[in-house]
């Protein structure tokens, strides 16, 4: 889909962007020049619709930086202190936001299950109903440390159900995975520019309830993560508090054309599950298995079982892949050993079926050795 002058990121992001995108960094913006004032303008209210935001209650607020950045920004500006949060996790991203609650001060507990099991939206409901509590719930939807989609939509249902709000990471998710804010009754969702939207890494965002956001203002204890100042300072002038990552900017608006382009959503979806069931039928046929069920993998990245056998060493099966042009991820899993594959980004079957004859032989190439 695209020509790389690196190797093909089979990651989750960064990943493989179009030239597209890529040329779009190519032109100098002034931060506060009219027309990059639009063009931001721009990525922010389509952001906002894609996540099922509208004018009149929602508003896209922009974090300079990476996923985890907005992600500690939703947190900390949707919570006061008074809140107590209950956190779902089951993998490494969950467990990164316990441990942004406890360095913000923010109370929370946290419901742990197992990282190949999804939480289950009737235990929750049991859960909310014994502790009142309770003032909202967080979950990752699409937890990147295996591939694991959580029923999200459900989730939403139980904790609307319960009068509680919900706080939601959509790091992987966003921009192939439906979600709807306003029907679900999402209160924030937490995203980057730089995973299935198919922009480059340095900017991420929050996208809430404007009133929610509001009736909290003063208690973030971060300047630069302070959602709703940002929000009060966009909706005065448009201008950003801080110095915006213009070049990312302007190739994330590239992006968000392109994916209008494809179809929406909906159409990158369905390019990203025919690219993750090419890799798993393709990686079976080389001896290696999933670490998820297949009901619970998303089309975003699968975690492999690594092999327990002599021929194998993650450094060594990283170097060939990428000497032959595809860069892998290294396995996240706590109880598990596991290498990562993304099936997101500027690819398609294709590429995912040049991988994999580049798998084989390397694979090939150290089993034989191994005999000599």
């Amino acid at each position: 889909m695209t020509a790389s002058k690196g190797p093909v990121l089979l990651t989750p992001g960064p990943l493989t962007t179009s030239d597209r995108v890529k040329a779009a960094m190519l032109r100098d913006w002034g931060s506060r020049d009219p027309a990059f004032t639009r063009l931001a303008g721009e990525v922010l209210t389509r952001v906002r619709a894609l996540a099922g935001g509208t004018a009149e209650e929602h508003v896209c607020v922009p974090v300079q930086g990476s996923g985890t950045f907005a992600v500690e920004a939703m947190l900390g500006s949707m919570l006061r202190p008074d809140e107590r949060l209950l956190l779902l996790v089951n993998g490494a991203y969950g467990r990164r936001m316990a441990e942004i609650c406890r360095r913000l001060g923010r109370p929370f507990e946290a419901v742990e299950v197992a990282e190949t099991e999804a939480h289950d939206p009737a235990a929750l409901a049991e859960r909310l109903a014994a502790d009142p509590g309770i003032a909202a719930v967080a979950i990752v939807h699409c937890e990147t440390t295996s591939g694991l989609l959580n029923p999200l939509e459900e989730i939403a249902a139980v904790v609307r159900a319960a009068g509680r709000r919900l706080l939601v990471d959509a790091m992987s998710s966003f921009g192939a995975i439906a979600v709807d804010i306003s029907g679900w009754g999402i209160s924030a969702l937490a995203a980057s520019s730089n995973k299935c939207l198919q922009g480059v890494p340095g900017l991420a965002f929050v996208v809430c309830r404007s009133d929610e956001l509001a009736a909290r203002r003063g208690v973030s204890v971060s300047l630069a993560l302070d959602l709703e100042d940002q929000a009060r300072a966009l909706a005065g002038d448009g201008q950003w508090r801080f110095t915006p990552p213009t070049h990312v900017v302007a190739a994330l608006h590239e992006a968000l054309q392109e994916l209008e382009e494809e179809g929406g959503p909906a159409a990158r979806l369905a390019r990203y599950t025919a690219n993750r069931d090419t890799l798993i039928a393709g990686m079976a046929r080389l001896g290696f298995v999933p670490a998820l069920d297949p009901a619970l993998q998303a089309p975003v990245i699968v975690s492999f079982l690594e092999p327990q056998e002599d021929w194998y060493d993650f450094s060594t099966f990283y170097d060939a892949l990428e000497s032959r042009g595809f860069a892998i991820y290294a396995g996240k899993m706590k109880a598990l050993g596991t290498f990562r594959v993304g099936t997101i980004g500027a690819i398609d079957s294709l590429v995912i079926e040049r991988f994999l004859a580049a798998a084989e032989a390397v694979v090939t190439e150290l089993k034989q050795k191994l005999i000599r």
